[in-house]
Parts: structure tokens; sequence; C-alpha cells
């Protein structure tokens, strides 16, 4: 990064706060109306200095069963479910409370890993978000738990709070919790416990370190070290702080250092951040020396005539690996064909799609617009938490990925 972290900080404009459970409720998991009103506060004051801030939330679990008199979380998905229905509403009508007695207007979304997968949902996602901000309005985001079953759940809030960051391109996530931020132990366990202040890559010994937090919590620091290594993937700064601390996030966007701070990668656009951090690909492509080499060393498209297998189901628009012939991934791309047609027209000149498929609409398989080169030994992230081939990226002509907003924005146009 050129500029010092604490130019970046200052200066962003675009803040998604993650708020947890802890930072909500009382030890009876009952909604602590003081904290919320705190957070409501410094919300309010960050868009009085100009700043456009998206609230993801969590505590709608927690709310209901305050409201239901549970003593613990349920463990039936479907009384969990319920739970989340009744604590939706209370956290909704508390919020808009007290936001609505500063004049500040807020909107809920509640969404699924669906919404970030699909990429005609993510822009319109996007869209809808930007069109609250426009207006001034407090997008309170949080994971449709009522509605979600396992194949379609993010699983956590924070996350939740990294993917909707890089959908709008954010300019710095905070993740607020219940600790001073990373510690090398759990300071609710150990005496010997001690703030790490700057993290400038996600290591295994980071990961190992991270705690698992209490009770109220789904994955406690584990899945707030997986929210910034996304986060900072896709070129956003991360901070991890205490909610409890008075005036936090103004602390935080002033420079002071409070919490973990986590140094971002370079900035990805938005395309390239939704192929290789955001959507897992749908199926594999399998090419011959020929084609791998056009696209690692000219930045072409890839054509129908370097395909030697397919594997997977897809369909066209879906994001693809691309890999050579002995299975190791160097690519990813969004295809223009379906699994099926490029089975059909694999190994053959692009002359020859229209006869074999009665149709074409284009000569490549996969444009080189579309197309991101995976660069060996970066960071690896995914949200199913299995091992995957992700971070650092160019586009196939061999260029950073980096597109301004308004490019951004007249791309997904017609995306």
């Amino acid at each position: 990064m050129d500029m010092d972290m604490d130019t970046i900080i200052s200066r962003a404009r675009r803040i998604v706060v993650k708020v947890g459970t802890s930072n909500l409720t009382d030890e009876r998991y009952r909604l602590d109306y003081r904290k919320v009103e705190k957070l409501t506060k410094e919300i309010v004051e960050l868009k009085r200095r100009g700043k456009e801030v998206i609230l993801v939330s969590s505590g709608a679990i927690s709310a209901g069963m305050g409201k239901l008199s549970l003593r613990q979380r349920p463990r039936d998905v479907k009384l969990l479910q319920a739970t989340a229905a009744v604590g939706q509403n209370v956290l909704m009508n508390t919020y808009d409370r007290y936001f609505s007695s500063y004049g500040v207007t807020i909107a809920q979304v509640l969404l699924t890993h669906d919404d970030f997968r699909s990429r005609t949902r993510y822009l319109n996602l996007r869209n809808t978000l930007l069109t609250l901000l426009k207006a001034g309005v407090v997008p309170v985001i949080n994971e449709n738990d009522t509605t979600a079953v396992e194949e379609i759940k993010v699983g956590d809030n924070d996350n939740l709070s990294a993917l909707v960051a890089s959908n709008l391109e954010a300019d710095l996530l905070i993740i607020l919790t219940d600790t001073e931020g990373l510690c090398t132990y759990d300071p609710r366990r150990s005496k010997k416990a001690e703030l790490i202040p700057v993290v400038r890559d996600i290591t295994p010994e980071i990961e190992r370190i991270a705690s698992r937090g209490n009770g109220r919590s789904v994955g406690g620091m584990r899945t707030k070290i997986e929210a910034a290594k996304l986060a900072i993937n896709a070129g956003i700064p991360v901070v991890i702080a205490d909610g409890a601390r008075e005036d936090v996030l103004l602390r935080i966007i002033e420079g002071e250092h409070v919490g973990t701070r986590f140094i971002p990668k370079s900035r990805m656009n938005d395309r390239a951040c939704w192929i290789l951090l955001v959507s897992p690909p749908k199926g594999r492509i399998i090419v011959d020396g020929g084609a791998k080499e056009a696209l690692l060393l000219r930045g072409s498209s890839l054509l129908p005539s370097g395909i030697t297998g397919v594997e997977g189901v897809f369909m066209p628009g879906d994001p693809v690996s691309i890999v050579d012939h002995r299975g190791g991934e160097f690519a990813r791309g969004i295809t223009n064909y379906s699994s099926v047609e490029i089975e059909k027209i694999k190994g053959l000149h692009t002359s020859e799609i229209e006869h074999v498929l009665g149709h074409k609409k284009y000569d490549e398989v996969v444009y080189h617009s579309n197309l991101y080169l995976v660069k060996k030994g970066l960071d690896n992230h995914n949200h199913n938490h299995n091992p995957d081939a992700r971070g650092g990226v160019e586009n196939a002509s061999g260029s950073q990925a980096g597109l301004s907003w308004n490019q951004l924005s007249r791309l997904s146009d017609s995306a």
C-alpha cells in the first residue's frame, strides 16, 4: 500500500461495521439497550462525518432467546429458526427506535450464501445497497437464519460482513467483539494474553492462536480471522476491536491504534473478487499445454480447441476453475458455455461450434476479460473452510486487476 494505514483508515468513506452478539446482549441473552444505544450513537456520528455505514448485526437468535425465556441456544434447527424469527423482530424494532431518535432511517436486509454465489443476485444486492446508501439509509444486515439451510448458509456474520464489504468495495471493515482484538492467548482464559496490534499476513500460526470465543458466538475469533483473510485479499483493511470501548468506531477512524489492524493486499476489482474469493467454481475445464501457455503468457481467451475435458455440471455465466492435465489450477473465469456444450465442442475449432451445437453465441469458452490467473503460494480462503487457491490475482492480459468505481458501475449493468 502506498499510503500508511492511519491515512487509509481515516480516509475510509464506505465502512462495514460488524457487531457481535456479546456487544448487544447481557449475560441473560437479552438485548442490552445501553449497548444498542452506544452503537447507534457512534454510527450516527460516523454518518455526520460523511461516512457511509453498513451494519452487519448478530444478536437475533439471542434476542429471540430472551423474548422466549430460553436459557440456552436451541439445538433443534426448527426451534433455532423460529427463535431467529422472533429475535429479528425484537432486534430491528430496537434498532429502529434508537436510530429514529436521531432522524436516521434503517433497512433490514436478510441474506444467504446464494445471494453471493449467483452473479445476478450479487449485482442486484450491490445495486440495492448502493441505492439505500445514496438515500442516507443505514442497511442492517444479518444472515437469514429463519429460512437458510446448511447448503446456503454463510455460517456466521463475521464472514458475512467480509462478503458484504467485498460486494460493496468498502474502504474499511470493522469487526467489533468482546476482546481487545486478536491476542496471543484467549484473554478470558489466560493472563499471558497480549494484543497483536498489526497483522500483515494471516499465517497458519495466526490461525492457530485464534480463540473460539464464548457460548454466545458461532465461531469466535476463528471466523473473524477467516473474514479478515477474505477482506484483505480483496484489498480491504480490517480492524478487530473491543466493541465495549467508549467511542471505539470514532477512535478507529481518527487513526488511534485500537485493536488489531490487518494490512490489505492489492485492491481487486469487483469481477475478480467475485470469481476468486466469493463464488466457488461450479466445475473444472481441463486444457492442454498449448492453451495453458496462451493463457499464462499471452493473455488469450480460452478457445474450445485447447480444451481436453470438463468436470462438474455448470451453466453459462457460472464461475469455473481452469486446470492443466495434471489437475493443477492456474486460472478461474466465467464460462460462456455449459458443461454439456463444452463436452461436445472440446478440441474443435471455433468455426465448428455452430455445426455441432446448432448455434454459436461466442468464439471463446472463457473470454480473456472474464479470466483471472491464480498465483501459487498466495493466501487461501473459502467459506466452506476447504483449502482453495485464492488471493492475489492478475487479469489474463497480465495487468493487475483494478477498475474505478464508475467503471465497475457501468460494467455491472452488462454483467
